[in-house]
């Protein structure tokens, strides 16, 4: 059909932007905040966050009683350790270390996935981890003066009276209010924020005491300092190590001596300073020029094309965020693989009624705020995200997955974790992975997903209420847990078909490199063998001509009839359009 196009190139003449000031002037190294501790990082979890008031208190006391139970100061930290520490269970503490190594700047050997009974994680890595828990995210502008009430909008009361819930996916698309949603630069400039306002509190919490009096007392070793990491980063990729001047010359031979923290704390406040300024700057000349860009990520050219957004972030070293976005399609197919990826995250936002292939090893996925809409996920090295999504099939091959405040969603999964529920959620379905393409080995492979681990049926279901969310909630549920998935009926299991774009692809299919559990292999073979059976009779009929065409046109509307009624119309337009 002619209206359905994959992944639409840019309109190639614009209008002409209005008369902006010119933009601020770019600084050499600028100081981020890195997402994936804020975004993937947290979990609600009440026993691992602490009232702001106490919170550097807490996590001292809490840091003496880890060390000791370490076989060495500045040790490592395991599962048995952190739930006694913390009084949790230990599958929750050893949840808390399997999202504390998908969320790490670099790969932990001794740590690994989190997962093994001799996990270990470094103590200053688990004090920044459990810090961060207390961050709430940032308030939607102008939420409950515009919020409907939650009656009007979800067929049964939320278990939260809160902006995002009150909203269903397709409501939130599609109404006035999405202007109001925080933007990726909001949050940037919101953790930005948060990370000044606490900074001191970490520093002293990371700080090794010496003889001294004062800020003299408190010092950091460049070990601890990189560590750091977990929380900021440059936009070039430089380490905190390299541009901080009091361990930018140490020689690589000998240990750099350590800093006093007061020292530290007043290189780290210039830099979140300096780079809250540009931040604002730029979100200044953003409005006055009435863009509608939502990521400082975008540069000025991506945000005046009048065309859903599928980008990557610009060239410039100081917007580099390793992130690219599928934002906005509506009622049509777009394909990325593994060259139109440049990063290694990717957000799927706000599509409707389309199918969206990402066939790339990447190391983050999210997927928010979709709905009646497929997305195929190839290869997930860490997490991926799926959030606020509404009658969405969801095919991902992953380490894990979160599922938080989602309806009636497919989810057809090959995960090495438990697959973590959480929030507001209705009438969900789990299923095993489901689908191949040619290169999909080799992406597991590069992002070191083991297809022959699959945990796609046992869900770990947490809370409803998150309680990092910075809005107002009713009494008395935050102890509810989180509805759970149940299994996808094996009669109504499908392998879904990849369609082929390159001539390099048109080859036998790969087969699905996760294993099916019996009883749904059972149930493919049977579908197959009963389609075989109807070739067979509709072959061997004596018919005259008019009669064949009568039965191939009885056919053709059974099966146009079912495309519409299971949501399959766009796969096929996908495949027609090969």
């Amino acid at each position: 059909m002619a209206d359905e196009i994959l992944d639409p190139p840019p309109d190639a003449s614009p209008s002409p932007a209005p008369a902006t000031p010119p933009p601020p002037t770019t600084p050499a190294a600028l100081l981020r905040p890195r997402r994936e501790a804020f975004e993937h990082g947290l979990l609600p979890i009440p026993k691992l966050i602490f009232p702001e008031g106490t919170l550097a208190q807490t996590l001292a006391q809490l840091k003496e009683k880890l060390a000791a139970a370490a076989a060495s100061p500045g040790g490592r930290v395991g599962a048995a350790a952190l739930a006694e520490a913390l009084q949790i269970p230990r599958e929750q503490a050893a949840l808390a270390l399997a999202t504390l190594a998908a969320v790490l700047p670099a790969e932990d050997p001794a740590l690994g996935d989190g997962a093994g009974d001799d996990a270990g994680a470094d103590i200053r890595d688990v004090l920044l981890f459990l810090y961060v828990q207390s961050y709430k995210r940032l308030v939607p502008r102008n939420a409950h003066k515009d919020s409907p009430a939650v009656a009007d909008v979800w067929p049964s009361t939320s278990a939260f009276d809160g902006y995002l819930s009150a909203l269903s996916p397709i409501q939130l698309v599609r109404s006035n209010s999405r202007r109001f949603m925080p933007s990726q630069a909001d949050e940037e400039i919101h953790q930005l924020s948060y990370l000044q306002k606490h900074m001191a509190n970490i520093l002293t919490l990371l700080a090794d005491s010496v003889e001294g009096e004062g800020d003299d007392s408190l010092v950091l070793t460049m070990e601890t300092f990189e560590h750091l990491g977990f929380l900021v980063q440059f936009s070039e990729g430089t380490s905190l190590s390299q541009a901080a001047t009091f361990f930018a010359n140490s020689d690589p031979d000998m240990p750099a001596a350590p800093v006093p923290a007061a020292q530290v704390l007043d290189w780290m406040s210039q830099n979140i300073a300096s780079a809250l300024e540009y931040s604002a700057e730029r979100s200044a000349a953003k409005e006055s020029n009435q863009q509608t860009m939502s990521d400082l990520d975008v540069t000025m050219a991506e945000a005046n094309a009048s065309h859903p957004r599928s980008s990557t972030p610009s060239s410039n070293p100081a917007y580099y965020r390793n992130v690219t976005f599928v934002e906005g399609f509506s009622k049509t197919s777009v394909v990325k693989h593994a060259s139109d990826v440049k990063g290694n995250s990717i957000k799927v936002l706000n599509c409707h009624d389309s199918v969206i292939y990402i066939l790339a090893p990447l190391k983050y996925a999210t997927v928010y705020g979709c709905s009646d809409a497929t997305v195929v996920l190839g290869a997930v090295g860490k997490v991926v995200k799926v959030e606020h999504c509404e009658r969405v099939h969801i095919i991902a091959a992953a380490k894990r997955i979160c599922i938080a405040n989602c309806r009636e969603c497919i989810f057809y999964l090959g995960v090495n974790h438990q697959p973590l529920v959480l929030g507001d959620n209705h009438k969900l379905q789990v299923a095993p992975f489901n689908t191949c393409y040619s290169q999909l080995r080799d992406h597991l492979m590069q992002v070191g997903v083991d297809p022959g681990v699959n945990k796609w049926d046992q869900p770990f279901v947490l809370g409803v209420v998150d309680p990092h969310d910075s809005l107002s909630h009713p009494a008395g549920v935050s102890d509810v847990k989180a509805e759970s998935a149940t299994c996808l009926d094996p009669d109504l299991f499908n392998n879904f078909l990849i369609p082929s774009w390159f001539g390099d692809e048109r080859q036998e299919p790969t087969c699905n490199p996760f294993p099916l559990p019996e009883i749904y292999g059972a149930c493919q073979n049977k579908k197959r063998s009963a389609l075989e059976d109807i070739q067979k009779t509709i072959r061997e009929l004596q018919l005259d001509e008019n009669r064949k065409r009568e039965l191939a046109t009885a056919l053709h509307a059974q099966f146009k009839d079912w495309l519409y009624a299971s949501g399959n119309i766009r796969q096929l337009y996908c495949l027609q359009g090969d």
